[in-house]
């Protein structure tokens, strides 16, 4: 039977930042184990063609019988592309080498912006009963990434805490606005979480002053700290707070999930 308090669908978050090595990835298979350590159900869709997130959570290449690619250009039932993982209550869409075609296969596409939106609304998701689904976007502001915000409820933007880090988020910024007015005008940001944080550095501390300053509450309390261990995990194909749940990196995935949760319960009784 379902719960008739159930939100209509699930809320549907894209991790973005068109700057590498700034722990999208990490980001986002990190905070979808944590939400479903949490008792959410979760999906995670790998949008870039690297695959690491289909890797990170132990998906090899030649498990990975359909992906993204045939989901957005060719129609795949969702419920086909879907796999789970090792963790119950978290499932995936994994990505190939295919999907670094896709921008020059999309353009003569006239739903191009449109295709993932579609995707992630067929009804056999429905069966999943999700509550979130997060979308590990490419480090580009290309057709996918817009592909990824036009389907998302919102953007969660992962900073690492690093010299120029602001200005970085100009681009994205603008990109949000163009696709809000063309596209999907109730898209928000999420916010922005400070990643790679040193505290022993005072280059760190310094950008999470101007973080804050700059963009306010738009910013994240919890803070990810630059820690051993969430390097380490990948390579395990586990997320931390599996590979070594007592860490400094998996409390504050943890603590992550918690804000975010507490973020929406707070706008749910709100509205």
């Amino acid at each position: 039977m379902s719960d008739p308090t159930r939100p209509p669908g699930p809320r549907i978050i894209a991790v973005a930042n068109q700057k590498g090595g700034v722990g999208k990835t990490t980001t986002a298979i990190n905070l979808a184990a944590a939400l479903v350590e949490a008792g959410q159900r979760v999906l995670l869709v790998d949008l870039d063609p690297q695959g690491n997130a289909s890797t990170g959570l132990g998906l090899e290449t030649e498990d990975r019988k359909s992906s993204t690619y045939e989901l957005i250009l060719e129609d795949a039932p969702i419920s086909s592309v879907v796999q789970e993982t090792g963790i119950e209550g978290l499932w995936i869409c994994p990505a190939t080498t295919d999907l670094s075609s896709a921008d020059m296969e999309l353009v003569s596409n006239e739903k191009r912006s449109f295709l993932l939106h579609d995707a992630l609304r067929q009804p056999d998701i429905d069966a999943f009963a999700l509550d979130y689904v997060l979308i590990d976007c490419p480090p580009s502001l290309n057709q996918l990434t817009v592909n990824a915000m036009v389907a998302a409820h919102s953007v969660l933007v992962p900073l690492q805490a690093e010299f120029f880090a602001l200005e970085g988020l100009s681009q994205l910024m603008l990109t949000i606005r163009e696709v809000r007015q063309s596209a999907n005008r109730d898209l928000r940001i999420e916010g922005v979480v400070l990643t790679m944080y040193d505290v022993r550095n005072n280059l760190s501390q310094l950008v999470e002053a101007d973080a804050r300053n700059t963009l306010g509450e738009l910013v994240f309390r919890t803070m990810i700290p630059r820690n051993v261990r969430v390097s380490e995990a990948p390579s395990y194909a586990m997320p931390v707070t599996s590979y070594d749940s007592g860490s400094r990196g998996a409390t504050a995935y943890r603590a992550l999930a918690s804000e975010l949760l507490a973020r929406h319960a707070a706008a749910t009784t709100r509205g």
